[in-house]
């Protein structure tokens, strides 16, 4: 049923966090002998402006993300004509943001140039385009990042800043190596991401299997649980890969390219 001018009024106004409702619009159209045309502006007006707003944010959260604004990943962008398994359908359902809302992380591993990044970035565009903050970094920027944190004693707000977006993007796991403290830092942001409230997931691009991961942390028998907990509820994009299973972790086999190259089933 379609909502009547008073109660777009409403809605737009609750939007633009202003204190008026619906009777009051009503009350105030009564008193000035308001024609169906003149309320009809009016809410036009607050729609355009609650769009306004809605763009702004949208603006905001795009450039706060790290996600690249001149030539942006999108879902619309990938071709994923050039992926082909069983279970592709999967792949085509994550503009849903059904797993952010579920709270469960995602990975895509696969060699280079399959989409894996394109893929992660236009999640996090996604996000943003509905209001949800999301950020990107390579692993080895997140590297340098907690290890000027430890230099200048901003662990606790680098930790927070990591927390916070509903959507957090790790690129190419496995570029580099985390030192102890590092590693301590990372699986603290990994523990308290696991018990974050509303909309939450993380990202991973990885051209190695996850569970290779641990060559890349230093980390003792105390933290192994932090990395898996990555994986505990998380869907594994394979392309060209060996599979991977966790707790409750759901792995996807896809393999890239035209399908005249692909290898014949076997019977």
């Amino acid at each position: 049923m379609n909502k009547s001018l008073f109660e777009q009024i409403q809605d737009a106004a609750d939007y633009l966090n202003l204190d008026l409702n619906a009777q009051e619009m009503a009350q105030l159209a009564v008193d000035h002998e308001y024609s169906e045309e003149n309320i009809r502006i009016v809410a036009e007006m607050f729609t355009y402006l609650q769009q306004k707003k809605k763009e702004n944010i949208v603006s905001t959260l795009l450039r706060l993300s790290r996600l690249p604004l001149k030539e942006p990943k999108t879902f619309e962008s990938f071709d994923f004509g050039q992926l082909h398994g069983k279970q592709t359908d999967a792949l085509r359902n994550l503009p849903s943001l059904s797993a952010l809302y579920a709270h469960k992380n995602l990975a895509f591993i696969g060699p280079q140039g399959v989409g894996k990044t394109h893929l992660a970035m236009a999640y996090g565009r996604k996000c943003c385009q509905n209001g949800l903050k999301a950020y990107f970094l390579k692993a080895t920027e997140l590297n340098q990042r907690l290890t000027d944190a430890r230099k200048y004693g901003r662990e606790s707000s680098t930790i927070n800043g990591l927390v916070k977006p509903s959507c957090l993007i790790i690129d190419e796991i496995g570029r580099c190596v985390f030192d102890k403290e590092n590693t301590r830092m990372f699986f603290d942001v990994i523990d308290r991401r696991y018990n974050k409230e509303g909309p939450n997931t993380m990202i991973f691009t990885s051209n190695k299997g996850p569970d290779k991961w641990g060559e890349f942390f230093n980390e003792d028998s105390s933290l192994l649980c932090a990395l898996d907990r990555i994986f505990d509820d998380a869907t594994v994009f394979m392309i060209k890969g060996n599979s991977y299973r966790g707790k409750n972790c759901e792995t996807i086999a896809l393999s890239a390219g035209a399908p005249s190259a692909l290898p014949k089933a076997q019977h």
